[in-house]
């Protein structure tokens, strides 16, 4: 079995602990607690005749003002970057963060989730910013933790270790968008 290790950042209530509890287990619940510090939930599937285990990493939410804890980052495999689609500075917290996780784990598959696709209709973040990011190479899914859509296929792209490389966002091994 392999195992990878994937941590899930982002601003504080973008849905980072519901994406993974709806991957997991399959529930939703909009009762929000802040994540503090790490919590870590594993599932196990297969992937082409390959039994895979991934072990999320689900960081506590951050901002302008605080830094990703690098002891948290170690031995990742992969990332994921959530922003919430109804807040426009949660995007700009993501690509943030996105350049100091690569400055810690070097060029690892990652990708940008926009959760809470339920709520499309008030999304601050628009279409226009979502194909601008994805010609710069980086690989964004629409994600919503309330309904499931999204959800299991942005987990199956990272077990794959598809998505974008590093800063200039190479999709070497097939990644989709």
């Amino acid at each position: 079995m392999i195992t990878k290790k994937i941590c899930m950042l982002g601003s504080f209530a973008v849905g980072k602990t519901a994406l993974v509890q709806q991957y997991v287990h399959s529930i939703f619940s909009d009762r929000y607690l802040s994540t503090v510090g790490v919590k870590i939930s594993k599932k196990n599937l297969v992937l082409h005749d390959q039994e895979i285990c991934l072990v999320l990493w689900d960081l506590e939410g951050k901002d302008a003002y605080t830094e990703i804890n690098i002891s948290y980052m170690r031995g990742a495999m992969g990332f994921f970057l959530v922003a919430d689609g109804t807040r426009r500075e949660t995007l700009e917290i993501a690509l943030n963060l996105r350049t100091l996780a690569l400055n810690l784990t070097g060029p690892v598959p990652h990708c940008l989730l926009v959760n809470k696709a339920d709520l499309s209709p008030a999304w601050e973040i628009t279409r226009k910013d979502l194909a601008s990011l994805r010609e710069g190479g980086l690989i964004v899914l629409e994600t919503s933790a309330k309904t499931g859509l999204g959800v299991e296929e942005a987990f199956a792209v990272m077990a794959a270790g598809h998505g974008a490389d590093g800063p200039g966002g190479n999709i070497p091994r097939g990644g989709k968008e």
